[in-house]
């Protein structure tokens, strides 16, 4: 019967360190899709053959033209502050 009760109290030992990962991972979830949220949106105005070379660009990194976009805004913007 001790042995049991020992058993129980394992268990629940781990099923709360289960709760409490569960706990943390949505908490990160949440974080990220908050971050998410926290972009900023532009309206973007591009000529059709700039537009196709950045899509083809994106599709040889297996990105999508947005994600593109941003990439190559932030090297941009990384490449200005090393200059200055």
């Amino acid at each position: 019967m001790e042995n049991l009760t020992q058993k129980e109290q394992e268990l629940q030992e781990r099923l709360d360190k289960i709760h409490a990962l569960e706990t943390e991972i949505k908490k990160k979830e949440k974080a990220l899709k908050d971050k998410e949220k926290a972009k900023k949106q532009i309206l973007l105005r591009l000529s059709p053959s700039l537009w196709n070379d950045i899509a083809a660009w994106a599709e040889e990194d297996f990105r999508s033209i947005n994600s593109q976009i941003e990439y190559l805004l932030s090297e941009c913007v990384k490449k200005h502050k090393k200059q200055n």
